[in-house]
């Protein structure tokens, strides 16, 4: 009775995500309790958090939930009152991987494409797998060739042309930049991973967004007259690529978690200079060297096309395009929709 009139005096909340602190996953109960303490104590907390209590908002660290605030921030009464700032203890990569997908895995779905990313998080998570891949495309073989090889529970979605078209209608209403067919294509392949996930009653997709940018996977770095540079400038830009994913997934109630994106991984990945990320010509090569003591060497070596390509949904993209009479313009086609959807 004592604890039940206490937790009566605390604030009212609304956590959309989840929250730990010092690698223990944190109740909401816990969480109530941390508030009473003030709006500070909450500044060593990690996860995917947007949380609200009375006059406050506070979001994670890099911002993976979205939120009316800046992320990594604690606002109270519209101004800056704390900073998000976790402070898990210092490990090697390999052991920061372990700990962010496991904190992960106890609800949820991932998002696979046979890669390294995706591979060594499916392995880790044993959780159900979904796949995107129009039929006889690179992603829908390669990815049950690689479930089969890792014992993964995969589904593939094979959505159809007229699919495709509903998804996109649905998708440049919400993504940041409509007509810009590369972010429409990526958001497009995530609807229907989206999709899925609601279907079968899950709200978190884990999904291997992030590695590229900090471990060096784009094969414009192998010629990259100063990676160092660049990994920083693509990794400042995975917030812009965060809006649009979480738009996507907040049309079927879910969201995309990343533990490539957990302030361990991150700092782990960021202590290895940029020449060692992409070494002899490997790119992603500290990933892969902890990938092969999981999963098969021919998955943490596999070389993948971006989603939106591997998976078929750029094809049909075009094809849509040239039927409505864009045959050279996969923008116009994009601008069309958009204007019709917005002006609907």
């Amino acid at each position: 009775m004592a604890i039940t009139a206490g937790l009566r005096n605390m604030p009212t909340m609304n956590l959309k995500g989840w929250m730990e602190h010092d690698g223990v996953r944190l109740s909401p109960v816990d969480v109530e309790r941390m508030l009473g303490e003030g709006p500070e104590a909450i500044a060593r907390c990690g996860g995917e958090f947007a949380l609200v209590w009375d006059d406050c908002i506070a979001r994670d660290t890099f911002g993976i939930m979205p939120g009316p605030v800046p992320p990594g921030t604690v606002y109270c009464s519209g101004r800056e009152v704390a900073r998000i700032a976790p402070e898990p203890e210092v490990c090697t990569l390999e052991e920061a991987i372990v700990a962010a997908v496991g904190l992960r895995s106890d609800e949820g779905v991932v998002a696979f494409s046979g890669g390294v990313d995706s591979g060594l998080v499916a392995h880790l998570a044993h959780l159900p797998c979904v796949t995107v891949g129009i039929g006889g495309s690179h992603d829908a073989g390669w990815a049950a060739k690689a479930a089969r090889t890792m014992g993964l529970d995969l589904t593939t979605v094979s959505p159809t042309e007229d699919e495709v078209a509903e998804a996109l209608a649905r998708v440049v209403r919400v993504i940041p930049d409509p007509t810009n067919p590369v972010e429409a294509s990526i958001a497009t392949t995530l609807y229907f991973v989206a999709a899925w996930a609601e279907d079968h009653g899950h709200t978190r997709i884990l999904a291997g967004q992030g590695a590229d940018e900090l471990f060096g996977g784009y094969a414009r770095y192998l010629t990259s007259p100063d990676l160092a540079t660049e990994l920083e400038r693509d990794f400042a830009d995975l917030g812009r690529q965060g809006t649009r994913d979480q738009a996507v997934a907040a049309l079927h109630g879910a969201y995309f978690s990343m533990p490539y994106l957990d302030i361990r991984v991150v700092r782990a990945a960021r202590a290895i200079p940029a020449a060692e990320r992409v070494r002899g010509g490997v790119r992603k090569y500290p990933l892969r060297v902890v990938a092969e003591r999981h999963i098969p060497p021919e998955i943490a070596r596999a070389e993948k096309k971006a989603m939106q390509y591997g998976s078929g949904i750029w094809r049909a993209m075009q094809r849509l395009a040239r039927n409505n009479g864009y045959k050279k313009s996969v923008q116009g086609y994009l601008t069309e929709i958009s204007r019709a959807q917005h002006d609907y």
